[in-house]
């Protein structure tokens, strides 16, 4: 007896309007994975989501399906939000299930190899219309285009962290982004209720480049004993009105990460502002990243609330 999914997949195919924007894929179901998944989802688009094995893909859903229960505990998604969301997500170990997308979001690490080979690959699997997209923070799209045959069809999307709650995104153009790409591109961006900014590519692009230094100055201040912690986020939030304060900030977004992003403006400008602090450097050695392991520069519970002592 053949099950649901042969039978889906066995249906006779719809003609594919040119243009349209029908079939979305996003490879890497990390932290920003999943939280682009899911924003697609909850916009009440399918979207498949692709790991490289399936020890790793059954524990991405395991961590979407526990930060989902989290946002139902706190009050800010219903039972039947998660269950809907869910049920638009379909997760694959195998890239070449990409092969009908009209747009793939790469969604991995900040490894410049590693994006450059999925790029490669995809670009022999995708049909030639297919629109490639980097959610890449601090990396040159135009070289990674280089691997393909489509560098007019390859853009950055640089969503930030919590995707589904930050409700701007970057496009950023490589040097040989097509027009016609940005623009359905951005209607897409725009049909996930995103505010879209035009970036073109410049290491960092423009929240990445401006955010970096401050957290890198509050993490010197609190290295030289100059304030404590808690004093430095409660002097940022008030005196100039910020949700959260640089450390937690930095905490939130995982100090790896930014330690990753940091090595690479520093490589790329050479500017000092961007050297990351030793301080950043010993608690990421230390295993500490921030939220994600429940320590930082705070202390984190399981919910992800900052532990106050």
């Amino acid at each position: 007896m053949q099950n649901l999914d042969d039978i889906v997949q066995n249906l006779p195919q719809r003609p594919r309007q040119p243009g349209r924007i029908e079939k979305i894929s996003v490879v890497g179901f990390g932290v920003m994975g999943r939280g682009i998944a899911q924003t697609i989802s909850a916009a009440g688009i399918g979207v498949l989501a692709l790991e490289h094995d399936t020890k790793t893909l059954h524990a991405m859903i395991k961590a979407l399906d526990e930060e989902m229960n989290r946002e139902i505990q706190r009050w800010s998604m219903t039972e039947s939000e998660k269950k809907a969301i869910l049920s638009r997500i379909k997760t694959s170990s195998k890239l070449a299930d990409v092969k009908r997308s009209d747009i793939v979001i790469e969604a991995v690490d900040e490894d410049f190899v590693l994006k450059k080979k999925i790029f490669k690959e995809l670009d022999s699997i995708c049909r030639p219309d297919t629109i490639f997209i980097s959610n890449t923070s601090t990396l040159s799209l135009t070289k990674i285009a280089e691997v393909t045959l489509r560098p007019d069809k390859i853009i950055g999307m640089h969503f930030l962290n919590p995707v589904t709650k930050v409700p701007l995104v970057e496009l950023v153009r490589g040097l040989k982004t097509s027009d016609e790409t940005f623009i359905r591109v951005k209607d897409f961006a725009e049909s996930l209720g995103k505010t879209v900014i035009e970036v073109y590519e410049y290491p960092g692009f423009v929240t990445t480049r401006i955010i970096l230094p401050m957290l890198n100055e509050a993490m010197h201040v609190l290295m030289e004993g100059v304030a404590s912690a808690n004093d430095i986020d409660t002097a940022l939030k008030l005196g100039y009105n910020l949700p959260v304060g640089p450390l937690e900030m930095a905490d939130g977004m995982g100090l790896d990460e930014l330690h990753a992003w940091m090595e690479t403006l520093f490589h790329e400008l050479g500017d000092l502002k961007y050297r990351p602090c030793p301080l950043l450097r010993r608690l990421v050695r230390e295993g500490k990243l921030g939220k994600k392991t429940r320590e930082g520069f705070f202390k984190y519970d399981e919910m992800g609330k900052k532990v106050t002592s």
